[in-house]
């Protein structure tokens, strides 16, 4: 009894915990602010949590030093609850980062809503989703991983479903909310199943436990593991896991659509690599041919899904983006499966981590575009983008810049490497099949990629429409700008920066 009443006396390391820390205490104080702050100083909130995301960033600078980890059990300091690992830094700086951008976003949103959302609920949900975003990848056991998820999902169920009065932003909420909760209980229910086989809920010790199971248990452990990955598979929009996406995208405000492109893959592929490299590497032959399958299938029908997109329907626009973002998903895919068959898998790991700080720089550049033209147009169709050039050259080649890197095309240098990079990743591993499938689905993506580019350039059909840009939605923009022209002229620093040191 001494020794448990040792293990729960924890002294905590709070620099380590400080960015999902910050980010929620920001996001409580925004609760409470919100019921003294007059209407007339509502945007104050909005401006509090881009501040408190951006202290929250910064936070990460001290932790660059070395790995730290806190929450460990007595006697065991490398079996902890919390580390803070490079793994873990580079994904809080793409969840952080990514908050940051969507929040920047949201403040033009709300004001253009006219109290059609409710700003002091909205910054609350958003900064409580960040924190749970951020504390996912340096969550080492399966409590705090399945907390972190929850904390992450519950308030973007709500975040999707504010806007009043609206039905189809109710729809996509509740869609979102059963679908996801249906994919939780059955990860649970394969987390259960794995503590079952093992006595322990810490990745570290599952890695090493798992291989000495009773040979009863182990059809047990094995659907476990299966069990385990759906939820996460759904965190990522894998197909079958997918059909969420296009119609959550088009019924969520514009800024939560592009925090969960982003976001929201983040938390589904950091959990994904935790568990299957660190906790299960073991059980590589049964992980990694379904990620294998799951990658393939998920960018044939993405891409197949985007490529079917008729310009002039209502939100086509926001529907491309959101089958785009389902194929790029089977693209971050890839080196996670291969790292079941590699003799580096820390190198495999670094290319999905390098593809994702590619990806969410440039969507969320791409839906920032969109929100600037979603203020005068409110169908969002691709057929509204026809002559952006004309009324708003910047923002045209901004749009198409961010376009052709995620079609992997020059000048978009950093959609290409990152793309190589993937596939180099699958080729080294014996994945030559995958391979195959992947460069098919990069030509299939070019199509529509480049069709939708090539309206930005066309003589608009009527009156130009000058499109206003207020500073928020500008900082977005160049911050994405800066962000993917820096990357395309040094792509090498991607890999380096994106080298995870997680084992």
């Amino acid at each position: 009894m001494s020794s448990l009443a040792a293990n729960l006396v924890q002294s905590v390391d709070w620099l380590a915990i400080a960015p999902p820390t910050i980010t929620a205490v920001v996001g409580l104080v925004v609760l409470v602010a919100d019921l003294f702050v007059g209407d007339a100083k509502k945007a104050l909130l909005g401006w509090l949590s881009v501040a408190g995301l951006a202290a929250s960033a910064l936070m990460l600078l001290p932790l660059l030093d070395g790995d730290r980890a806190t929450l460990c059990l007595s006697g065991e300091a490398d079996v902890c609850s919390y580390t803070a690992d490079r793994f873990t830094l580079v994904l809080q700086l793409l969840v952080l980062g990514g908050a940051l951008l969507a929040a920047l976003l949201s403040v033009t949103a709300l004001k253009d809503a006219d109290k059609g959302l409710p700003e002091g609920e909205y910054w609350f949900l958003l900064l409580s989703s960040a924190a749970g975003a951020a504390l996912l990848p340096a969550s080492r056991d399966l409590a705090t991983l399945i907390v972190a998820l929850e904390v992450a999902s519950l308030p973007a169920f709500a975040l999707v479903g504010l806007r009043q009065g609206d039905r189809k932003s109710s729809e996509a909420a509740l869609k979102f909310f059963l679908s996801s909760v249906t994919a939780t209980a059955v990860s649970l229910m394969g987390i259960s199943f794995v503590y079952a086989s093992t006595g322990t809920l810490y990745l570290t010790q599952i890695a090493d436990r798992v291989q000495h199971v009773d040979g009863q248990l182990h059809t047990l452990t094995q659907t476990g593991v299966v069990l385990t990955l759906i939820g996460f598979a759904f965190k990522t929009a894998a197909v079958p896991f997918h059909f969420w996406v296009p119609d959550t995208y088009v019924g969520a405000p514009l800024p939560i659509a592009a925090y969960l492109s982003v976001v929201g893959k983040a938390v589904g592929f950091s959990g994904l690599i935790l568990l299957t490299v660190v906790a299960l590497p073991s059980y590589a032959d049964v992980w990694g041919p379904a990620l294998a399958a799951l990658a393939a299938l998920t960018m044939t029908v993405g891409n197949v899904g985007a490529l079917r997109q008729q310009a002039t329907r209502a939100y086509s626009a926001v529907r491309l983006l959101a089958w785009s973002s389902v194929g790029q998903a089977g693209y971050l895919l890839v080196p996670i499966a291969a790292a079941a068959y590699s003799d580096d898998a820390e190198h495999s790991i670094g290319s999905t981590v390098a593809y994702a700080l590619m990806y969410a720089a440039v969507n969320l550049g791409a839906f920032a575009v969109a929100a600037l033209v979603g203020r005068t147009k409110s169908r969002n169709r691709v057929s509204d983008y026809r002559g952006l050039y004309a009324t708003n050259p910047l923002a045209a080649l901004l749009l198409a810049f961010f376009l052709l890197c995620l079609a992997g095309l020059p000048p978009g240098i950093i959609g290409l490497f990152a793309k190589v990079t993937v596939f180099s990743a699958a080729v080294d591993a014996g994945l030559g099949w995958l391979a195959v499938v992947m460069a098919a689905n990069v030509v299939i993506a070019l199509y529509y990629y480049l069709q939708w580019t090539a309206l930005l350039f066309r003589a608009p059909e009527g009156e130009a429409v000058r499109h206003k840009v207020p500073a928020p939605l500008t900082a977005a923009l160049a911050l994405t700008g800066v962000l993917g022209l820096a990357l395309s002229g040094a792509p090498q620093l991607v890999l380096r920066f994106a080298d995870t040191g997680l084992f």
